[in-house]
């Protein structure tokens, strides 16, 4: 048994301090990342450039099981096409920044409850295929007019204006009074 009066020794804690640390930088890189990513693919450029590629290929996609050869070069050209955009947009806005890197954080983080939200299915179109392929058709059926509209069911209508002066109340003896009328509680 140990004993309990004797001085314990200072722990060198610097090792897992430093692991930490490297890993709040990394985690906070990561969330700046995003958050960049997320205002690019909100921009005007971004999606013009995603819809004109939707445009573009659009009509070679069929909702079926069956994937024809032609979807996955249509596929590798969006990748190249919105990771270059990508990339271009982040050089720009972070110093230092590597795509490479970036994806293997994307990578190691996939399947946690982390990456959940529209930033990540767009960038999860980039590596799976279904996702993409989704992407297109959805698209497809937005042009061809089969989505479903919500807004049918909803009827908008307009409150009743309050009335401009306080309605009268009728009193007692059949005279309008413009007073409020509590009862006595006694």
């Amino acid at each position: 048994m140990a004993d309990e009066n004797a001085e314990l020794e200072p722990m060198d804690f610097q090792e897992e301090e430093l692991a930490t640390s490297s890993s709040n930088i990394a985690d906070t890189k990561f969330d700046i990342t995003i958050g960049h990513i997320e205002d690019i693919i909100m921009e005007e450029k971004f999606q013009e450039l995603q819809n004109d590629f939707l445009e573009n290929n659009w009509e070679e996609f069929e909702d079926t099981e069956e994937n024809k050869f032609i979807y996955t070069d249509i596929h590798q050209e969006y990748l190249n096409l919105i990771e270059t955009f990508l990339e271009e947009e982040l050089n720009v806005r972070m110093t230092g920044f590597s795509m490479t890197e970036f994806s293997k954080q994307l990578i190691s983080r996939r399947g946690k409850e982390e990456l959940d939200g529209e930033i990540f299915e767009i960038l999860l179109t980039f590596s799976d295929f279904l996702a993409f392929k989704e992407m297109v058709l959805d698209y497809r059926a937005d042009k061809e007019g089969k989505t479903i509209d919500l807004t049918d069911g909803i009827k908008i209508t307009k409150m009743a204006d309050p009335p401009a002066e306080p309605v009268p109340l009728a009193t007692n003896n059949g005279t309008k009074d413009n007073s409020i009328h509590h009862k006595d509680k006694r």
